[in-house]
């Protein structure tokens, strides 16, 4: 029978290590629990399986990652599921660190949470590193006493967002890889097989055809001005960062996003899930609707959106209903109000966001599809006739020179 390695957490937060023979690693961890321990950890000692691990691996960055605070919010929230302080909790996650920026993040909040101030003070003196957002819930669990609960609400909330995040991600991987490649090898034909024929070409002078004289200049300035054309490109991203980094020019650029087809048919689609899981999220865990929506506008990256959540805010003052305010601003699909008016009339509102946000979800994956079902023919299209156009000056020119010869 295979023997598997553990590592597990009493419930007064000690922490156990051993070995176990079971037929597989569920029944290690059930073993585990039944003997009234927390499984942090479990492999197989011949090394196969990734079996389960609570606990921090090594980063690269700076500062923590959202995946890692996400990790460490749903650990948390197993440690006082299983019955232990914050205190206690904080110790075994000490224990398990080996990345020095946890280490020192989680010893910050120990001592917060030691010298008398609440898990929301201490999270709030990290100074950003956790949103806005993330606090808000947090003290809407230290007053409901469900603390526990709400941190593993968070963690889910940050697995799904996450998701929304590498969904989108992972589709611009593809026309990206085939840009770069597309580009490359245009700029290849152009630097080392088009000054081949140059040569060929230099007797003629004006009596080049166009096409072949526009080519071979290409292949001139990429070959020998290509420290300028990069120090151009590289400027103007520059510039289109700072430019957008300007609220006025932002707020015009992310209204042209959305009426762009195809395009802003998917942001609208992917701020309406975002929009719709983090409402839930808050509203489930006893945050009034009015203190929602202001830090909703606050996660929502497109600010047209944003502005339309604020106002929608400002008339729920007034007394008026949720999905009456968003219809009449126009930025979110139409179903998703429908959908969200149902819920405020039967008095279900935080059920039916998260029903639309999980419709969303898929919605914005069928999105993503079908523009790639679109992009990936397009590109290639688009890659044939540059490079035909390229081969066909070519041709011309030298169906030109042999008329001349003749």
């Amino acid at each position: 029978m295979p023997r598997f390695t553990y590592k597990a957490v009493t419930p007064a937060g000690e922490v156990q290590e051993g070995e176990l023979e079971a037929a597989d690693e569920q029944t290690v961890i059930r073993k585990l629990q039944g003997d009234g321990l927390i499984p942090v950890k479990t492999r197989s000692v011949s090394g196969k399986g990734l079996g389960l691990e609570l606990g921090f691996g090594r980063g690269r960055g700076k500062r923590v990652s959202q995946q890692q605070i996400a990790l460490l919010t749903q650990e948390l929230a197993t440690l006082l599921e299983a019955g232990l302080t914050l205190d206690h909790s904080f110790k075994v996650l000490l224990d398990l660190a080996d990345d020095p920026r946890l280490v020192k993040l989680l010893s910050e909040l120990q001592e917060h949470v030691r010298g008398g101030d609440t898990f929301s003070e201490a999270l709030e003196a990290q100074q950003g590193l956790f949103p806005s957002l993330y606090i808000n819930m947090v003290r809407a669990g230290e007053a409901s006493g469900a603390m526990q609960a709400v941190l593993s609400r968070l963690a889910d909330y940050m697995e799904r967002s996450a998701e929304l995040r590498d969904t989108v991600k992972s589709a611009l991987v593809y026309p990206t890889i085939l840009l770069l490649v597309a580009g490359l090898s245009v700029i290849l034909l152009l630097v080392f097989v088009v000054p081949q024929f140059a040569q060929m070409f230099d007797d003629m002078g004006e009596a080049l055809p166009l096409a072949t004289r526009i080519v071979i200049g290409l292949g001139d300035l990429f070959r020998d001005y290509w420290w300028a054309l990069l120090g151009g490109i590289l400027g103007l991203v520059s510039l289109l960062r700072n430019q957008l980094a300007k609220p006025e020019v932002r707020y015009r650029w992310d209204k042209r996003v959305l009426r762009m087809p195809l395009i802003g048919d998917l942001v609208a689609k992917v701020e309406t899930a975002r929009f719709s899981r983090t409402l839930s999220t808050l509203v489930h865990n006893g945050v009034t609707l009015l203190a929602a929506l202001s830090l909703v506008k606050d996660v929502l990256s497109n600010k047209i959106i944003a502005e339309a959540i604020a106002a929608a805010a400002e008339e729920l003052k007034h007394g008026r209903g949720l999905a009456e305010t968003l219809m009449e601003q126009g930025v979110l699909p139409r179903l998703a109000i429908q959908m969200i008016k149902v819920g405020e009339e039967t008095g279900k509102l935080e059920p039916m966001l998260e029903k639309v946000a999980n419709m969303y979800d898929r919605e914005v994956k069928s999105a993503v599809q079908r523009m790639l079902s679109l992009l990936e023919p397009l590109l290639i299209v688009g890659l044939g006739v540059v490079v035909a156009g390229i081969i066909m000056s070519i041709l011309v020119a030298i169906m030109s020179v042999n008329q001349l010869a003749f």
